[in-house]
């Protein structure tokens, strides 16, 4: 799995779960993450044509990281990565509902 900070999550033995009727998938196991430079030789023949245009993209945004390390975000994405704060409260809503 690419993600758009440079890395690559590794599954070894990956398990995938379906849930047909929620169009839900779910893939466990012992995830590695690694950098995609270290990757590209295993993985550039398992590429099909939209991963490389893909992969062309975050080359090209690969030299204008900044000093955190972090790639920049590609357009129109925005990095929800952290759990937004609860703001209601779960339980007097329900009742409310209730009701």
């Amino acid at each position: 799995m690419f993600t758009n900070r440079g890395t690559v999550v590794l599954f070894n033995n990956p398990k995938v779960q379906a849930s047909l009727a929620a169009n839900t998938f779910t893939i466990t196991g012992h995830a590695e993450t690694k950098q995609l430079t270290e990757m590209l030789r295993s993985i550039l023949n398992q590429l099909g044509a939209d991963s490389l245009t893909s992969l062309r993209r975050l080359a090209e945004a690969l030299p204008k990281q900044s000093v955190d390390g972090k790639a920049p975000l590609a357009t129109g994405e925005v990095d929800d990565d952290e759990v937004p704060d609860l703001v209601e409260n779960f339980d007097e809503a329900s009742k409310d509902e209730a009701n």
